[in-house]
């Protein structure tokens, strides 16, 4: 384990190129495995981190399962070897063979995994070189899994040295559900990187709409967890009662779209209700909203609630533990009992109305992100916890140099 790492706040992955001086020291060899690289939240933080660590020293490479995605380039604009192991079946024997010749090669000092498929296919028996500590990313509350996947979880928890969750009840579920013991559980919450400080306007523009009309916008995947229909409801109510002209700017994909189409239409409000899809300029865009709205029945720990915290949005969010532990209630935003549409609706009125109240919770939350969940807090975090497992393994130093091959097993990049 490297004994110097410099403290140096990371600007953004584009930007991040490893010190040359660093090059020929011994540095930390991390192997982080995710299905994929494309434009999502588990894939945004593994990014950040990566790009931290390389700046700090850390020889890190990057292994997707079954493809790339937009990432992939940022991540090698970074320096960072990307492999494609080309999974295609659930349980695919070719990519547990591929997996398992390319990280006996790479020889990882550790190797890291975000999301169940990737989690289960490096605690497969013979994956990991012998010894390799593993570390296993939870990012969810994650209720959808079924009991044969919660089995998987359980059997194969004995295979990993530390599981870390991105929140505080991420860890609860895990230690309830799956029996995961307190003492191989870290809380490493997400970070997030400063706003890009676009000028507000783009969304009125874009969407023809008149300047005083207040946007009351969500981001995220349009899926059922995110109880979307109550928001939908929740904007009906406000329509009616708020002081200037309104509309409501969903951001993202997923398979409620078309039955939240059809809610509208129903309730008439149709036209006031604008689906972006997925957008790859979206934290710029929050500098239009006037309020954000996150009406989850779950969550992990919100990467779309923190971009609006950061950008001095003022947000309304559902009593659920994950949205407690960024928004306090009256502090740095406001909540309202999880599934009452009403009580939404009456929260975000209160904003609209209210500009003051608007910048005191903002300021709050700001200030809450950028000390507490900043990307170089998630770097530090991290390296802390390396240097945590490899001194119990007996590893003072690191085993591997930055002029060693990197290269990937035959035929398992792409």
């Amino acid at each position: 384990m490297r004994a110097h790492f410099r403290y140096v706040s990371p600007i953004g992955c584009r930007s991040v190129r490893p010190d040359r001086r660093l090059q020929e020291a011994a540095v930390t060899r991390i192997v982080f495995v995710i299905p994929t690289l494309d434009q999502s939240g588990a894939e945004r933080q593994l990014t950040l981190l990566a790009c931290g660590l390389v700046r700090r020293g850390f020889d890190v490479q990057v292994v997707a399962l079954n493809r790339g995605g937009y990432y992939r380039k940022v991540l090698e604009n970074a320096g960072i070897p990307v492999f494609v192991t080309g999974k295609r079946f659930r349980m695919d024997v070719l990519t547990w063979w591929r997996l398992r010749r390319l990280l006996h090669r790479l020889q990882p000092d550790i190797v890291q995994s975000l999301i169940f498929a990737a989690s289960s296919f490096v605690r497969l028996p013979g994956v990991c070189p012998p010894g390799t500590p593993i570390i296993v990313s939870e990012r969810c509350v994650d209720t959808w899994k079924s009991g044969w996947q919660k089995s998987i979880d359980r059997r194969l928890a004995r295979r990993m040295t530390v599981m870390t969750a991105n929140s505080q009840s991420v860890a609860d579920f895990y230690r309830d559900e799956i029996g995961i013991s307190a003492e191989r559980l870290r809380v490493i919450p997400n970070g997030v990187p400063e706003p890009p400080g676009a000028p507000g306007g783009t969304l009125h523009r874009e969407l023809g709409l008149p300047e005083n009309t207040r946007i009351i916008g969500f981001i995220g995947r349009l899926a059922a967890q995110k109880n979307l229909k109550d928001l939908v409801w929740g904007f009906h109510l406000i329509r009616q009662a708020a002081p200037e002209p309104v509309a409501l700017v969903l951001i993202g994909d997923g398979p409620e779209r078309d039955r939240l189409a059809d809610f509208l239409t129903d309730l008439g409000t149709r036209h006031l209700v604008h689906f972006l899809g997925h957008r790859s300029d979206a934290a710029s865009l929050l500098a239009d909203f006037s309020v954000f709205c996150l009406p989850s029945a779950f969550e992990g720990m919100s990467n779309s609630l923190m971009e609006a915290m950061i950008a001095g949005i003022p947000c309304v969010v559902s009593d659920i533990p994950a949205n407690r532990e960024l928004i306090q209630h009256e502090e740095t935003g406001l909540t309202y009992p999880v599934g009452k549409a009403p009580q939404m609706a009456q929260a975000v009125l209160r904003l609209l109305n209210d500009a003051q109240e608007c910048q005191r919770l903002s300021r709050n939350a700001q200030r809450l992100i950028r000390t507490e969940y900043s990307v170089d807090m998630l770097v530090r975090r991290h390296i802390a916890l390396y240097e945590e497992i490899l001194s119990q393994n007996g590893v003072p130093q690191a085993s591997r140099t930055a002029q060693q091959t990197t290269g990937p097993a035959a035929g398992s990049r792409n």
